[in-house]
């Protein structure tokens, strides 16, 4: 990343302090955030793994995608997930830290394409593939569902 570039990067704070499942409940820590590059790193608690006492695929999956947001957004750049695709190629373990290392490798018009890989001390454990749509920040408000005002 040129200095151009990084004077102009305007980093998703406003969005990682309202991702409270991934700080609070999961832990996850970003240690390194980019234009289009993030570190994301999460030690797997005991309460994190499976019946096979491996850490659950869902958490490894939620790693990535949160490193996935962390280098495909900004303070003024949108983007949401519309589909990912993720290989397991090893387990992790209780006590594990993962580190999830994203960076987007195409982005052309509104679409983005962001590999993540997620090692621990062992090496590769995962491969995450994100597919992100830019989107305007007017589709980024919450808004209650039909079903959520009628309760």
């Amino acid at each position: 990343m040129n200095e151009a570039t990084t004077k102009n990067y305007a980093r998703p704070d406003t969005m990682l302090q309202a991702d409270r499942a991934s700080t609070e409940l999961l832990g996850m820590d970003v240690v390194q955030m980019s234009e289009g590059n993030a570190i994301v790193t999460m030690r797997v608690r005991d309460d994190m793994v499976n019946g096979h006492q491996i850490v659950h695929g869902g958490l490894v999956f939620t790693l990535a995608d949160t490193a996935f947001a962390m280098a495909c957004n900004s303070e003024t750049t949108f983007v949401v997930s519309s589909g990912a695709d993720i290989t397991y190629f090893a387990p992790g373990h209780a006590g594990d830290l993962l580190t999830a290392t994203a960076g987007i490798r195409s982005q052309r018009g509104r679409s983005v394409i962001c590999d993540v890989e997620v090692r621990n001390s062992t090496g590769i454990i995962a491969e995450y593939r994100g597919h992100g749509r830019v989107v305007r920040p007017e589709h980024m408000k919450s808004e209650r569902t039909t079903t959520e005002k009628a309760l």
